[in-house]
């Protein structure tokens, strides 16, 4: 199990997690009418299993196969000079590509919107979606683009000293979300 600060609180367990999730599938299916042309793209690193994740609840509910892949947002950052070294992630497109589909950006905590807006600009590199829409697991608040969630898992409100931190068994041993207070302006 990943380690957690001593300071920290958790907002949401794993039956929490699990239950918004399903609550972002049927959002999906109803906004978009069922689960045709839908391709979720996850951010790496947490985004990726949240969209697996989400694809395995759309095809329990409908019985049908939603594409999944990763979307790599590493070389669109715009804080690549101040924090340089960066490990690129894959971006992996499902074999129906994006060109013409219901593009579904999922992320585990949407803050400053920085990283949506570079996987924007990423996603333009690879094709022409139709629509694209945003889900996410955490909506903490404090953005600094006009950007939106379309789907949430849920809103928490932060202060800008306090430290979201999702954690996944995928990636971290255990589901959970936890928030710990930190260093004013620390982001997530």
């Amino acid at each position: 199990m990943a380690e957690t600060r001593p300071d920290a609180r958790t907002v949401l367990d794993a039956g929490e997690i699990r239950r918004a999730l399903t609550r972002v599938a049927h959002e999906l299916l109803e906004h978009n009418k069922g689960p045709r042309d839908l391709v979720l793209l996850g951010i790496p690193t947490r985004g990726v299993a949240l969209a697996r994740r989400l694809a395995a609840r759309l095809a329990e509910i409908e019985d049908a196969e939603v594409p999944s892949g990763s979307l790599d947002v590493t070389m669109y950052r715009d804080d690549l000079r101040r924090h340089p070294t960066r490990s690129l992630g894959v971006t992996e497109v499902p074999p129906g590509g994006v060109d013409d589909k219901v593009v579904v950006l999922v992320d585990d905590v949407l803050f400053s919107g920085r990283t949506i807006r570079a996987a924007l600009d990423a996603l333009s590199d690879l094709g022409r979606p139709r629509v694209v829409r945003l889900a996410v697991l955490v909506d903490r608040g404090h953005r600094e683009l006009p950007i939106r969630a379309d789907h949430v898992g849920k809103n928490l409100p932060t202060s800008h000293a306090e430290r979201v931190k999702v954690l996944l068994e995928e990636t971290d041993g255990s589901d959970a979300v936890v928030i710990a207070g930190g260093r004013s302006g620390d982001p997530t």
